[in-house]
C-alpha cells in the first residue's frame, strides 16, 4: 500500500486547519493508501487548540513547530526537505490550510496519480472564488509570466509529487522562493487535472496586493535567464523602432521593462540553497496528535 503524506503549512489559522483535517479524513476514507499529515507551523503567534479529535482514516498527524517565521513558500520548502530527510513516503500532496484547496478533489488527484505513478500531478485552476479585481490581477500575472518566461503556469501549491520528484526539487535554490515556478522549471514530466478554487473556511484572505506581487515576481524570477534575454531583446527592438521618434513619452515602455527587470533580479535573491539546506535547523519541536480512531 502506497504511503501518502499531506503537507500543510499554517500560520495562526488553526481553526481552518482543524476543519480541513476533518474534511480530509472524510474524503480519503475509501482510498487504498496509507495517509498521514504533516502540518508545518510557521512560528504561529496564536496558541494551537488542544481539543481531542478522532480520525478514522488518517494514520498520523505531526505538527512541526518552527522557531522563526519564514513565510508560506519557504514553509513548503522546509516541509519537503523534512520529508526527504526524515520520513518514509511514496507521494506528497501539498495543500493550503485554509480550505481554498478543496479536499473534495483529493480523490481525483489520487486517482490521477495512481494512473500515472511516476509523474507529478498539478491541479490547474479552471475557476476561482475571489472577487473580480483579484481575478483580473491574477490573469495579468499569468500573461506577464508567459510573455517574459515563455511558461504558462496555471497551478499553485495543490499538487501530488512522487518521492523522486521531491528529491529533485530539494536540490534547487529556487524552491526556497517559489514552489510552482520550481516545479515548472525542474519537473518536465508532469500532468494536470482541473481544479476549482474553494473559499476560505474562516476569516478574510491573507493574500493582499503586496503578497500577490511578491508571489508573482517570485515565480517569474525562477526563470530570470529567460527574463533577461527577452527584456534585452525587447529593448533593442523597441529602441530601434522609436529611434526617429525619441522622446520622454516614447521612452516610458523601455524604462518600465528596465525597472521590471531590476525588480525580478532583486526578487531572485530570495533563492538560497544554503538556507534551504539548513532549514531543518529552524525546527523547534515536533508534536504527534494522538486520540485517533484508526480502525
Amino acid at each position: 500500500m502506497k504511503k501518502i503524506t499531506i503537507l500543510i503549512p499554517v500560520y495562526n489559522d488553526w481553526k481552518s486547519v482543524f476543519k480541513l483535517l476533518k474534511e480530509i479524513d472524510l474524503h480519503v476514507l475509501k482510498l487504498e493508501a496509507e495517509i498521514s499529515v504533516i502540518v508545518i507551523n510557521d512560528a504561529s503567534t496564536e496558541e494551537r487548540p488542544k481539543n481531542i479529535i478522532s480520525f478514522q482514516k488518517l494514520k498520523s498527524i505531526q505538527i512541526v513547530n518552527m522557531k522563526k517565521n519564514h513565510g508560506h513558500a519557504r514553509c513548503n520548502a522546509a516541509g519537503l526537505k523534512y520529508l526527504i530527510e526524515r520520513e518514509k513516503f511514496d507521494y506528497v500532496i501539498l495543500m493550503d490550510g485554509d480550505g481554498e484547496d478543496r479536499p473534495e478533489e483529493l480523490v481525483s488527484l489520487f486517482n490521477k496519480s495512481k494512473n500515472n505513478p511516476l509523474k507529478t500531478v498539478t491541479l490547474n485552476r479552471i475557476k476561482r472564488s475571489e472577487g473580480p479585481f483579484f481575478r483580473f490581477l491574477y490573469e495579468c500575472h499569468k500573461i506577464l509570466t508567459y510573455v517574459f518566461t515563455g511558461k504558462l503556469i496555471k497551478f499553485g501549491n495543490y499538487s501530488c509529487l512522487p518521492k523522486a520528484d521531491v528529491a529533485k526539487l530539494v536540490k534547487e535554490a529556487c524552491l526556497w522562493s517559489s514552489f510552482s515556478g520550481s516545479v515548472t522549471k525542474v519537473i518536465s514530466e508532469r500532468i494536470s487535472a482541473p481544479s476549482i478554487r474553494g473559499k476560505r473556511y474562516y476569516g478574510p484572505s491573507q493574500m493582499n496586493l503586496f503578497n500577490l506581487f511578491i508571489h508573482s515576481f517570485s515565480i517569474i524570477a525562477v526563470f530570470k535567464t529567460n527574463v533577461i534575454f527577452r527584456s534585452i531583446l525587447f529593448l533593442f527592438i523597441y529602441l530601434f523602432i522609436i529611434f526617429n521618434y525619441f522622446s520622454v513619452i516614447t521612452l516610458f515602455p523601455a524604462l518600465g521593462v528596465l525597472i521590471f527587470l531590476i525588480l525580478i533580479l532583486k526578487v531572485s535573491s530570495r533563492e538560497n540553497i544554503k538556507e534551504l539546506n539548513n532549514s531543518l535547523e529552524n525546527i523547534d519541536s515536533i508534536e504527534n496528535l494522538s486520540n485517533f480512531d484508526n480502525r
